[in-house]
C-alpha cells in the first residue's frame, strides 16, 4: 500500500475512534463532581497516570488550571513515597489508565481512600470491565477500547487520542458551566503569543 494512503488511513482510524466515543450521562456526573468539590468546596483536581497516560494527565491538569479550575498532576509511583501529602479532603482524583490495571494507579486510589475515605475519583479507561472502573465511588469515562493504529497494535496511539479528547470534554464542560471569560483567561495566561494577544485586547 502507498505510504501516504497508509497515513491517510491512520488519520481516518483515529477520527473514527473519536467519533464513536461513548458520551454518556457519566460526563455530567463528572462535571457535577468537579463543580461541587472544587468550585464550591475549595478542593482541587489531582490527576495521575503512568507513562503516556501520565503525560495526558499532566496536560489535562495544566489546561484545567489555565481555565480557572485548580488542578495538579502527581506521579502515581511517587505517591506512596510522600507525594500523597498534596491531597486534601475535598479533592477529586482523575486517574488515567487505558488498561485499568496499572498497579501504581490502583495503589494510588487505595492509598488516597485510606487517607481520606470519602474521596471520589473520575477515571478514564477502556471500559466498565476494567478493575479501575470497578472501584467504589468512581465515575468511569471510557475510550471504548479502540484498536491502536500502531502497526504492532501495542504503542499507545489511538487510545491516547481518545483520552485527550475526553480530557477536552471535561475542560470545555467546566468552562461552559462556569461562564469562563476571555478576561479571566488573560489573567492566567500572561506569556507567549497568546498572552500578548490577550493583553492587546485589554488595551
Amino acid at each position: 500500500m502507498d505510504e501516504l494512503q497508509t497515513l491517510s488511513n491512520l488519520v481516518q482510524a483515529e477520527a473514527n475512534a473519536i467519533a464513536t466515543l461513548p458520551v454518556t450521562p457519566r460526563y455530567s456526573e463528572a462535571l457535577d463532581l468537579i463543580q461541587e468539590q472544587v468550585c464550591r468546596k475549595g478542593g482541587k483536581l489531582v490527576a495521575s497516570g503512568m507513562g503516556k497516560a501520565g503525560q495526558i494527565a499532566f496536560n489535562i491538569a495544566s489546561t484545567l488550571a489555565s481555565t480557572g479550575i485548580p488542578a495538579v498532576c502527581i506521579n502515581s509511583a511517587e505517591a506512596q513515597h510522600g507525594d500523597l501529602g498534596v491531597l486534601q479532603p475535598n479533592d477529586v482524583l482523575l486517574l488515567i489508565s487505558n488498561s485499568g490495571r496499572t498497579d501504581e494507579i490502583l495503589r494510588l486510589y487505595e492509598l488516597a481512600r485510606m487517607l481520606y475515605p470519602g474521596m471520589r475519583a473520575i477515571v478514564i479507561t477502556a471500559g466498565a470491565h476494567c478493575p479501575l472502573a470497578a472501584m467504589p465511588d468512581v465515575i468511569g469515562l471510557y475510550t471504548g477500547n479502540p484498536d491502536e493504529v500502531c502497526p504492532l497494535g501495542l504503542t499507545p496511539t489511538t487510545s491516547i487520542t481518545a483520552m485527550t479528547v475526553i480530557g477536552h470534554m471535561l475542560i470545555v464542560g467546566m468552562m461552559l458551566r462556569d461562564g469562563f471569560t476571555r478576561e479571566q483567561y488573560a489573567m492566567r495566561h500572561r506569556g507567549g503569543s497568546l498572552g500578548e494577544k490577550l493583553r492587546g485586547e485589554q488595551l
